[in-house]
């Protein structure tokens, strides 16, 4: 394997009583490990000692980095803060409640080296209520990969290992590390994703952070990432083509009303007119809606200095 260097993402919120025994775990795989490696906390505006514990580790241990949030902000900006600051060849993210298990490391790595970008755990045997997290899950997983055409079993799995000048081409916001492997698929080949099952505990101590109304959170976050996967460089397409539709039956039912006005027969009260007449609008509306995002879209793109593809690399030559 030829990168040099790990780094461990693990965001963190009220989990005093798991904190020591992660780390301990962790330090155990590691060490074991031919590679340099470094631990980054990131406690996510932790109410209870979380932050202590954390101090008293990283006094002891300089390959251990501890990010305190001002307050809470959610488990994607923890994940994206720690993939920030992270400066390994490989990211490997896992959550801090001990139900992933660091054992899977290795295990990680190894289809890393194998060349694939993402490596995405799979809790196949899940240790969570059915009801509250299993059913909903499914259902979430099926949906983001018919929509995504990223098919994974388990997007929910925190413990995930992405080559790092890969995922940090990307920014996460809300609520979009459920969705990381589909958003990667942005930048890199679906083919360079693969999924493994993984160990997955029942949780020890503490509660859990999530329950069923995440799920609904999950079905709203879908549609953005369907639609940046599919049309950011190109948002004409989508709102054009539903423009055009618009306009197309608005204008078919005007000339057809024309025509009946012709004949000599009355159109003023008829629901049809006000039909075609708000299709026609609404057509307008959505094509002016797709040229105002193209526009948008090479201001985002210009203004950053950002390319619409990514190079994986360039035989005989230099890449830009």
């Amino acid at each position: 394997m030829r990168e040099k260097k790990l780094s461990i993402v693990i965001p963190l919120y009220n989990e005093e009583e798991n904190v020591n025994e992660l780390y301990n775990r962790l330090k155990e795989v590691l060490d074991a490990l031919p590679y340099d490696y470094e631990i980054i906390f990131v406690d996510d505006g932790s109410t209870d000692r979380t932050v202590e514990k954390l101090e008293e580790i990283a006094k002891k241990d300089s390959k251990v980095k501890v990010v305190e949030f001002a307050r809470n902000f959610g488990q994607t900006p923890a994940m994206m803060a720690g993939m920030d600051i992270a400066s390994g060849d490989v990211i490997i993210t896992m959550d801090g409640d001990l139900q992933n298990d660091p054992v899977d490391i290795p295990r990680l790595l190894e289809k890393i080296d194998e060349g694939y970008d993402v490596v995405s755990g799979w809790r196949k045997n899940r240790k969570d209520a059915t009801v509250s997290r299993k059913i909903p899950s499914k259902i979430a997983n099926w949906l983001i990969g018919k929509l995504t055409g990223v098919r994974i079993h388990d997007y929910g799995c925190s413990l995930k290992a992405y080559r790092s000048n890969v995922i940090k081409r990307i920014r996460l916001y809300g609520e979009m590390h459920r969705f990381i492997p589909a958003v990667v698929s942005t930048v890199t080949s679906p083919d360079k994703i693969i999924e493994i099952p993984v160990r997955h505990h029942p949780r020890k101590y503490g509660k859990s952070k999530y329950g069923i109304s995440r799920t609904f959170k999950v079905i709203v976050d879908l549609f953005y990432v369907w639609f940046v996967k599919k049309y950011m460089q190109k948002p004409i397409h989508f709102f054009g083509g539903i423009g055009l539709f618009l306009l197309f039956v608005g204008l078919t039912f005007f000339l057809y009303l024309l025509s009946v006005k012709l004949l000599g027969n009355p159109i003023g009260g008829r629901p049809l007119l006000v039909i075609s007449v708000m299709c026609i609008i609404a057509g307008l509306q959505m094509l002016t809606t797709g040229i105002i995002s193209e526009i948008l879209m090479r201001i985002y793109y210009e203004s950053q200095q950002k390319k619409p593809y990514v190079i994986r690399r360039v035989l005989n030559g230099e890449e830009n």
